[in-house]
């Protein structure tokens, strides 16, 4: 088992040295422009917070407190994912999910994420997820690699927020509990139409 923790940990090292020339920052995502409020095609706090609630299968007042951070600090988005995720991390680690994309102009589609994770964490958890997409111009514009933005991750009412971006896009994942684990939310997230082993 260690060797295998060690070949975990080589692989998402390398992974981030490689990406760390393409890292995003949050002043970059700044400047990012998002749906207005009340856009016809975006979703407001109220809108994400009674989806997630029934899908969570709790009012939480969290829940409420980190969907409104999230609004406030990038905007209404156009898109969301529904999901569950499951991870393992020995400071390097993996990370898979899978579940449903909303919006209200293309309809639901499924989907899936992998990727490598980088941190000062040791263990595993699985995770409800909610995920925020931001200027989604199309479905198939998701299956891509979101890159972590530098200072994104932080707690809001017992719920880890983090976000990512590729090119105009950014996705903000919402996940509760011990599933926020922000130690290792350092990383990168490749969504697929199609399940898959490699999260690179």
């Amino acid at each position: 088992m260690g060797s295998r923790y060690r070949f975990l940990a080589a692989a998402a090292l390398a992974a981030f040295v490689g990406l760390s020339s393409t890292g995003v920052s949050a002043q970059q995502v700044a400047r990012t422009s998002y749906p207005a409020p009340n856009a016809p095609d975006s979703y407001n706090s109220n809108d994400l917070v009674q989806s997630g609630h029934q899908f969570f299968g709790s009012a939480s007042r969290g829940l409420a407190l980190a969907v409104e951070e999230a609004v406030r600090r990038w905007g209404e988005p156009n898109g969301y994912i529904l999901g569950q995720e499951a991870s393992g991390a020995f400071f390097g680690g993996l990370r898979y999910g899978e579940g449903k994309l909303f919006t209200r102009n293309a309809g639901e589609r499924r989907v899936f994420w992998q990727g490598p994770t980088l941190g000062f964490d040791v263990g595993g958890d699985g995770a409800r997820t909610m995920m925020l997409v931001y200027n989604l111009p199309a479905m198939n514009a998701l299956y891509k690699r979101f890159v972590g933005i530098n200072g994104s991750a932080y707690l809001v009412g017992g719920f880890g927020i983090s976000a990512a971006a590729a090119d105009e896009m950014v996705v903000v994942p919402i996940r509760t509990g011990v599933g926020a684990r922000l130690g290792v939310n350092m990383g990168y997230l490749k969504f697929t139409p199609e399940p898959t082993w490699n999260p690179f």
